[in-house]
C-alpha cells in the first residue's frame, strides 16, 4: 500500500477556516497516523510505503510502523504515487500495488479488506470518495501500471483511463476523505481513529472550529 503525504506545513489546505493555520498540520499528521495504523490493521495489506519529504511526518509514521520513501521525483502527487509503486516493485516485483489517500482518519480495517478484495478482481480499480468526485483508492493488479490521476475530478479521469469503479456499499470509511470542516465532522460522526479523536477533543472542538 502507498500512501502520499506533502509536507504538514502544505497539507489540507482547504481546513484552514475550520482549524487554524497551527492546528491545521497537526490535523494533517493525526489523519495520516490513524490511516496508516487501520491500513497495517489489515490482513490484506503487506505493508505500507508512505512517500513524503517531511521530516517529522516520516519519523512519526515510521513509528508507526510504515516504510518511507522519499519524494524523489518531487514534482506532485501524482508522480509521488508513481515512484512509491516502483518502490513497492523493486523490493517486490510483480506484486499488485494499492494507494491510499493519507486522510481517512476514520478508516476501518475489515473495509479495507472487502475494498481491497473487489479492487484484486481486475488489472486496476479505484473506490471514488464520499463526494463522488475525487478517488480515495487505486489499485493495479501484479505486472500492471499504476497510472494514477489524482486531483480534483479524478473519478472521471480514473474511468476514462480504463480503470474500474468498486461499487460497494458498507465502505464509508474508505471513502470518507476529510479536506473541509464539513468532511472533519463526517468522519468523527463515522468514528475516527485516536490520533484524530485527540487533536478534534483538543484543538479542534475545544477551540469551537469545525461547527464545535
Amino acid at each position: 500500500m502507498v500512501v502520499p503525504l506533502k509536507p504538514l506545513a502544505l497539507a489540507k489546505s482547504r481546513l484552514a477556516a475550520a482549524a487554524g493555520p497551527l492546528v491545521r498540520p497537526r490535523l494533517a499528521l493525526a489523519f495520516a497516523q490513524d490511516t496508516v495504523a487501520a491500513a497495517l490493521a489489515c490482513p490484506a495489506v503487506r505493508d505500507v510505503s508512505v512517500v513524503t519529504d517531511d521530516p517529522v511526518a516520516a519519523l512519526t509514521l515510521g513509528a508507526v510502523g510504515a516504510r518511507i520513501v522519499p519524494d524523489a521525483p518531487a514534482r506532485g502527487l501524482n508522480a509521488a504515487l508513481a515512484h512509491g509503486a516502483r518502490a513497492v516493485r523493486a523490493r517486490r516485483p510483480g506484486a499488485p500495488v494499492a494507494t491510499l489517500n493519507a486522510d481517512l482518519p476514520a478508516l476501518r480495517p475489515a473495509e479495507l479488506s472487502r475494498v481491497l478484495a473487489a479492487a484484486a478482481e481486475f488489472p486496476r480499480a479505484f473506490l471514488p470518495d464520499a463526494a463522488g468526485i475525487g478517488t480515495t483508492l487505486l489499485s493495479a493488479a501484479p505486472g500492471v501500471e499504476l497510472r494514477p490521476a489524482f486531483g480534483g475530478a479524478s473519478r472521471r479521469r480514473h474511468l476514462l483511463s480504463g480503470a474500474v469503479e468498486i461499487r460497494l456499499d458498507g465502505v464509508r470509511s474508505v471513502r470518507q476523505d476529510v479536506d473541509t470542516g464539513e468532511d472533519l465532522r463526517a468522519a468523527v460522526e463515522l468514528g475516527v481513529g485516536p490520533r484524530t479523536a485527540e487533536r478534534w477533543a483538543v484543538d479542534v472542538r475545544a477551540a469551537g472550529g469545525a461547527g464545535g
